[in-house]
């Protein structure tokens, strides 16, 4: 594992996840009358914390381009609106009934099935509102945003990667198989991430920046979920906050299924140095690559 200063990366996340939290507080307020559970329900997972990586990724890219964080931010929202949305679907039981998530009981365990599905849909409709609103972008630069964010999201991005895990459940895959369902299950808003920061400070989406950080996007994004897949056999409940060794129980192919932990970690290095590599050139990149080599080496 190349050397990296944790510090750093561990403040870049926290910088973005305090200045993300406090506008998506502002998003959703406490709800009131009829329909207030449904508030309720969608503040319940949308400030339960996590990570934030997607929306750390849409601000320091943004920042790593010399753009505004202002510009940055509703995009950064947007992508933790999405990621939560399927978070909340996710664990459902029709699809990979989880009872845990964020060390806390998943959406539908406290809220109930219908409720879980309905502020999954406001988020996923929401996000794409929050973007198109964008006041500090221009209208063109907002309606390419909305593009980007419904192709990870759809129906050739996450949610094809979601129907190949299903397919995955009764069925091996092969490893291209397990990397095609991962690279729109996870990848894909990884990916949007970047490109929305990218758009953000002025790039768009055939710009030379654009493309290479893509790629780099590419790769990490790979990366979090063979280490996603390692953490599951090789860590707790309680240090991930959710349910471990549910892949292995529901018979899922995995990272696991084609390498060994050790194995697999050494292909999560070979990919992040290969992601890092692309930042050669571009000014300000020390945090970037500071955050990809964490992700590699995170353990929850």
């Amino acid at each position: 594992m190349i050397e990296y200063n944790k510090e750093s990366a561990l403040a870049v996340i926290a910088e973005a996840k305090e200045t993300v939290e406090r506008e998506l507080e502002k998003i959703y307020p406490e709800g009131e009358g009829t329909a207030a559970s449904l508030y309720e329900a969608i503040r319940y997972s949308l400030l339960s914390g996590g990570k934030r990586i997607r929306a750390t990724l849409v601000l320091e890219t943004c920042r790593m381009l010399g753009g505004q964080t202002e510009a940055a931010l509703p995009f950064a929202c947007a992508v933790e609106m999405v990621h939560t949305y399927s978070l909340i679907h996710d664990d459902l039981p029709c699809m990979d009934d989880d009872d845990m998530r964020r060390g806390r009981p998943t959406n539908h365990k406290v809220y109930g099935e219908a409720t879980a599905i309905l502020a999954g849909d406001g988020l996923l409709t929401d996000a794409f509102s929050v973007s198109a609103m964008n006041p500090y972008v221009s209208g063109d630069c907002a309606a390419t945003a909305v593009a980007i964010l419904s192709g990870a999201a759809g129906s050739f991005g996450m949610v094809k990667g979601q129907a190949v895990d299903l397919y995955g459940e009764s069925h091996e895959l092969t490893e291209s198989e397990l990397v095609e369902l991962h690279m729109g299950k996870t990848g894909a808003m990884i990916c949007a991430s970047v490109q929305l920061g990218c758009l953000a400070a002025g790039y768009m989406p055939n710009d030379e920046i654009t493309e290479k950080l893509t790629l780099f996007a590419r790769n990490i994004g790979l990366v979090f979920q063979i280490v996603d897949d390692i953490l599951d056999v090789t860590s707790t409940s309680e240090m991930l906050g959710k349910t471990v060794g549910s892949d292995k129980d529901n018979n899922k192919t995995t990272f696991m299924s084609f390498f060994t932990p050790e194995s697999a970690m050494t292909y999560a290095e070979k990919l992040t140095e290969e992601a890092i590599a692309l930042m050669d050139g571009i000014k300000g990149s020390e945090r970037m690559v500071d955050l990809a080599l964490y992700l590699c080496d995170r353990k929850n």
